[in-house]
């Protein structure tokens, strides 16, 4: 009997030694020490020795028993050990990760490049509240009460005398109220108007320009835009001065550029006409001047205003303005 339970345990390490699977050692363990294992089956004949016998024979199964079980659980131990380490190897053959890195929005892209080019030229960037009281938005800017020119803009109205700003305009009289001639200011930040289609959104960017001195003349105006359009895009982009219309300016200017979709075949962009409305400007209407108590036979100026989300979808080739706001990882990581 004695030779039999050393044999068994001979058997058990043997095979114990032999197992490179976890699953393997679990079958192991239930065939020696199960219920219906070897060991159980032997313990359960210890009846049948004389009874000298018994105790010894019962101290040595139970000593391997206990032995056994040690040494499956150790194997157990040392394979999932080993199972752990071949997840965390690191295999040197396979290419590297290049962390992702972010970057600024192209909105803030080209509000960023539109504020360097004018910097460069000696204009101040200054900022104005978005929240803004009904005077500084249209009354300051020559645009009183009941005027029809407030039907060009399609406001959010936060209260009677209090408005989402529709324009960065009122930047101008709120730094020419506590500034004296000259003044040279670019004013970039959002703005808000009931508006939704390929080219607008209800709130978008613009920036606001502003130049008064002595002498300034519309010949200013149109060699400080076509610099500014030449080195936004490039010096063979066409542009023209079309005749137009604002309140705050008198004579006004609209600024059309090439279109750089379709260059100037027409599309749904440009509305089929081959030219896109970049920009407005103009010389300052001597009522602006009076309402911040400049002298108007002493200073001229001209100002002008353009939408960022227009100027980008030129500058990048986009086709629907709607696109910055997706939140798209593929469209932004092109930036």
């Amino acid at each position: 009997m004695e030779n039999t339970i050393e044999r068994i345990y001979a058997d058990a390490m043997d095979a114990l030694a032999s197992a490179n699977d976890a699953d393997v050692v679990s079958d192991l363990s239930t065939q020696y020490l199960g219920r219906k294992g070897h060991i159980t089956h032997y313990l359960r004949t210890i009846s049948s020795l004389p009874a000298e016998q018994r105790p010894q024979a019962g101290k040595r199964a139970n000593e391997i028993k206990r032995s056994l079980e040690g040494e499956f659980k150790n194997a157990l131990t040392r394979l999932a050990k080993m199972s752990a380490a071949a997840t965390d190897r690191i295999d040197v053959s396979l290419p590297g990760r290049v962390p992702r890195t972010g970057s600024l929005h192209p909105i803030t892209q080209i509000t960023n490049r539109i504020c360097s080019i004018f910097s460069q030229m000696g204009f101040d960037v200054v900022e104005g509240p978005e929240v803004e009281s009904d005077y500084y938005n249209f009354e300051a800017l020559n645009i009183p009460k009941n005027h029809p020119a407030r039907d060009m803009q399609d406001t959010f109205y936060v209260s009677d005398n209090v408005v989402l700003r529709t324009h960065t305009s009122p930047t101008q009289p709120r730094v020419m109220e506590n500034q004296p001639p000259p003044v040279r200011i670019i004013a970039p930040g959002k703005v808000y108007r009931c508006d939704s289609d390929l080219t607008h959104t209800p709130m978008f960017h613009q920036v606001e320009g502003l130049l008064v001195d002595r002498q300034v003349s519309f010949a200013d105006l149109k060699g400080t835009l076509t610099a500014f359009i030449h080195q936004m895009f490039d010096d063979r982009t066409s542009l023209r001065f079309r005749p137009s219309f604002f309140p705050f300016t008198e004579p006004s200017a609209e600024v059309d550029i090439r279109c750089v979709i379709c260059r100037g075949k027409g599309c749904r962009v440009c509305s089929h006409t081959g030219w896109l409305e970049v920009l407005g400007s103009g010389m300052v209407h001597p009522a602006v001047f009076e309402n911040v108590g400049y002298d108007t036979s002493r200073c001229t100026g001209f100002a002008f205003g353009m939408g960022v989300e227009r100027i980008a979808m030129l500058k990048y080739g986009i086709d629907d303005i709607r696109r910055y706001f997706d939140n798209d990882y593929r469209f932004l990581s092109q930036f």
